[in-house]
């Protein structure tokens, strides 16, 4: 995992993220293009962050009046794009041999939309993340449906 420098405005809403929810955030990004804020959540805090129902998002939505989304932190790129994607099922990640991006093959076709995003907002996401955490970039997505 690379270092990363948190900003002062990302330590702000990590702070208000633990006051509101007692979860740990080990990041944050603020995605002006899609007008929301993506935390990276520490393994195992999801449940605190969220809340009973997804309130505590709901709260934190308000508070900051931002679109609020949350992405559990892995050990492995692998797992960690699986947590970026879900609740789409990812078959596997693989790097590209000429690029060195990551290609990922998703299980069913029904679940590109959704894995892609609407006007690409969770494919922009995974890009930022794998970016920031693992300095790598993020190629295709495809579904392994219909494949020879």
């Amino acid at each position: 995992m690379m270092d990363r420098n948190i900003g002062f405005k990302e330590r702000r809403y990590i702070e208000e993220l633990r006051i509101l929810t007692k979860a740990t955030a080990l990041d944050c990004i603020i995605d002006e293009r899609f007008e929301r804020i993506i935390y990276v959540i520490q393994k195992g805090d999801m449940g605190f962050a969220i809340g009973k129902k997804g309130e505590n998002i709901r709260r934190m939505q308000s508070v900051l009046g931002k679109r609020i989304e949350m992405v559990e932190y892995a050990e492995e790129p692998a797992e960690f794009i699986a947590n970026i994607f879900r609740p789409v099922e990812i078959q596997k990640v693989e790097k590209d041999p000429l690029t060195g991006a990551l290609l990922v093959t998703i299980q069913k076709k029904s679940d590109l939309g959704t894995a892609i995003g609407k006007k690409g907002a969770n494919i922009e996401k995974a890009r930022l993340l794998m970016r920031k955490f693992w300095d790598v970039e993020l190629g295709d997505i495809s579904t392994s449906e219909g494949a020879s």
